[in-house]
């Protein structure tokens, strides 16, 4: 492997690499070209990748959830329940079962709802917002919007 190819290209590392590997699997001898140090960093990075975007997923859809629910006679109501649809949706395509220790919704919901409280809405003053998270991770997961704002609402009431 050339001096620097995976901080050159990373691309043409990655193809290389997988080459390698593919022939390594199939009995060719070639670990000494395998950039072992790399690939076991990239392989661990998949899995955080796909962590840190289901994290993202959800807070995207719990800010959204937070200011359908502050602001419901907004022009943007529409918007933001499409925007949890498609963040909910896309989360579930990328959550699997070990991520659930990992995920932490109290806090994906703290960070989302000190965004909301930030956001200012033409509609009028901000309905009240609870400080603790009421969502269950299943309960996102499952995607129901209207059992969700529910869940807010009750939680707000308190």
């Amino acid at each position: 492997m050339p001096d620097g190819l995976y901080d050159q290209d990373v691309l043409i590392w990655s193809d290389q690499q997988a080459d390698l590997l593919r022939r390594l699997a199939a009995g060719e001898r070639v670990n000494d070209a395998v950039d072992w140090t790399n690939v076991i960093e990239e392989v661990q990075d998949v899995g955080q990748s796909q962590l840190r975007s289901c994290r993202g997923l959800l807070r995207q859809a719990m800010l959204h959830l937070l200011k359908l629910h502050a602001w419901p006679t907004s022009r943007s109501v529409g918007h933001w329940g499409d925007e949890v649809d498609a963040f909910l949706s896309a989360a579930e395509d990328h959550f699997t079962p070990s991520m659930r220790q990992h995920l932490g919704v109290a806090g994906l919901y703290a960070k989302a709802l000190r965004s909301a409280r930030r956001a200012n809405d033409q509609s009028g003053a901000a309905r009240i917002l609870p400080d603790a998270c009421p969502f269950m991770l299943d309960a996102l997961l499952a995607g129901d919007v209207d059992g969700l704002l529910a869940t807010l609402a009750a939680a707000a009431s308190d």
